[in-house]
C-alpha cells in the first residue's frame, strides 16, 4: 500500500483523500469487508449505497485531514457526514465515485502487483 494523497475541490477548498489501513479498517468495521463495502458504492448491479459512499468519502477525507494537520501550522476540523453530501451533491456521485475508484487504486497499485508476482 502507498501514501498516497490525491485533492478534490469543493468552492475554493481542497480537501485531501487517503486510502490506507486506517481507511480500510473503518470499512471493515463498519460493513464487514471492503469488498462488500466496494460493491454497494460500485452501482454496477444495484443504485449506489449513498450511505456506503458517504461513510468511505467521508472516512478519506478526514484521514487525509488527520495526515496533513501532523505536519500543519493551522489545524483543520473533520468534517460530518452530512458535509461530506454536500460536497458529493455539489461534484457529482459519478465524478466522486470516480476520484475514489482512483484514489483505492493507486493507493493499492503495488500491493496488487506484488501479489501477482509471488
Amino acid at each position: 500500500m502507498q501514501d498516497i494523497i490525491k485533492h478534490i475541490n469543493y468552492k475554493g477548498i481542497e480537501y485531501p483523500l487517503v486510502f490506507n489501513l486506517n481507511v480500510i479498517e473503518k470499512i471493515q468495521n463498519k460493513f464487514g469487508s471492503y469488498e462488500k463495502w466496494g460493491e454497494m458504492t460500485e452501482g454496477k448491479e444495484n443504485e449506489v449505497n449513498i450511505g456506503a459512499l458517504k461513510f468511505g468519502i467521508t472516512e478519506m477525507i478526514n484521514e487525509g485531514i488527520d495526515i496533513e494537520n501532523e505536519t500543519a501550522e493551522t489545524k483543520r476540523e473533520f468534517l460530518t457526514e452530512k458535509q461530506v453530501g454536500r460536497i458529493i451533491t455539489e461534484l457529482g456521485i459519478e465524478k466522486m465515485t470516480e476520484k475514489v475508484q482512483e484514489t483505492v487504486i493507486d493507493s493499492t497499485k503495488n500491493e496488487n502487483e506484488e501479489e501477482k508476482n509471488v
